[in-house]
């Protein structure tokens, strides 16, 4: 993979990040779809997270100069031509052959940024070999600081360049609709990056499988902050939601937080993330990275995101579906889709970069 066929090669009738969806629900078989569309029990925090963006309305200004308007942004000393990230996907290749190093190209190609799961079906090397733009690692706590990080340590000589600790996914969720369709890997599809499995601890009679199991070896604070401390990369906490979790990840030395409830896909019932944006930001300050995801569909979704207190966002769902549509250039496309849908948004709401863009542009219905 060297290069991108242009995007006018993409069918006409692909204009949205749902056309991308119903394509590729045509694609997948079942036991893709399950796990990709998938969430924890009753997928009401899946619903909540799409439905959310209609609590705010915009209140546009108009005849502003708005001349050499763009929607470029800086993150952690990288610049990037737009502020919607690719967000960690696990198994890339269950959706299409080439898997993450279509992802990362794509957003590359397009002036973004990917992070890459510790789940990947690709070498984290091989995935930094082709990404013509910024790349950053997400780690899971492998258990102990060691292996942590040895894991952080390779990534950062690949060239990734920073770390995305995911804390709010100790145990799995219990995804009905992949228990229910039977979901396994495919022959050929594992997580190559972290073959290597976790040697849990011998359960006594009557003791959990979750407290006493996994949750035996999963971080605690002290584990972040010696983590951030040691890592060869900044690192940023993904899964937060309490404000004082977000306090307490800045005081243990996280370059910024994501806002996130994982999809959906670890515990049902949860808030959506960005009704918690603007209590994080006062959490952390003006100045802290701060980036949201979940259920973003829209660019006037990222335009309501930025303006109630984030950085950046990043995407998931829709990535894949272009992905398992259009391979790389699916990807790139809908990059694309998404940023004009920013672009349009912002010059009609009267703002002419993304630090503009404030509460006082929307309204909560």
């Amino acid at each position: 993979m060297s290069r991108l066929p242009p995007l006018s090669a993409i069918p006409a009738d692909l204009v949205s990040a749902a056309d991308y969806q119903r394509h590729a629900r045509q694609r997948l078989d079942e036991n893709a779809l399950a796990y990709l569309e998938g969430g924890a029990a009753d997928e009401l925090t899946c619903q909540a997270n799409l439905q959310v963006w209609q609590d705010w309305a915009l209140l546009p200004r108009m005849l502003r100069d708005l001349r050499g308007g763009h929607t470029r942004c800086r993150l952690l000393g990288q610049e990037l031509q737009h502020p919607i990230l690719l967000a960690p996907v696990a198994y890339q290749q269950l959706f299409h052959a080439e898997g993450e190093l279509a992802t990362a190209m794509a957003a590359g190609v397009m002036g973004g940024a990917a992070v890459l799961s510790s789940f990947a079906s690709t070498p984290l090397e091989d995935v930094a070999a082709v990404a013509q733009g910024t790349l950053w690692f997400q780690l899971y706590w492998q258990g102990d600081g060691d292996r942590t990080l040895a894991l952080a340590k390779r990534a950062a000589a690949a060239g990734y360049q920073a770390l995305v600790l995911t804390v709010d996914a100790p145990v799995s969720g219990l995804r009905n609709r992949e228990q229910r369709a039977g979901f396994q890997l495919p022959d050929g599809v594992r997580a190559v990056n972290v073959e290597e499995a976790l040697r849990l601890p011998e359960l006594q009679p009557g003791q959990s499988a979750v407290f006493d199991g996994l949750l035996a070896l999963a971080p605690r604070w002290e584990e972040v902050a010696w983590l951030c401390r040691h890592s060869p990369l900044p690192v940023l906490l993904k899964g937060i939601l309490h404000p004082a979790d977000a306090r307490q990840a800045m005081q243990a030395g996280a370059a910024g937080v994501i806002a996130s409830n994982h999809g959906g896909r670890v515990l049902d019932s949860q808030l959506p993330a960005v009704k918690m944006l603007p209590a994080i930001r006062q959490a952390v300050g003006p100045e802290a990275l701060l980036l949201v995801d979940g259920g973003i569909r829209r660019g006037t979704d990222v335009l309501k995101a930025i303006a109630l207190g984030a950085d950046a966002v990043l995407i998931g769902r829709p990535y894949v579906h272009a992905l398992a549509t259009a391979g790389a250039l699916g990807v790139a496309h809908l990059l694309k889709l998404l940023r004009e849908e920013l672009e349009v948004g912002m010059a009609l709401c009267g703002c002419r970069e993304l630090a503009e863009l404030s509460p006082e542009l929307l309204v909560r219905l």
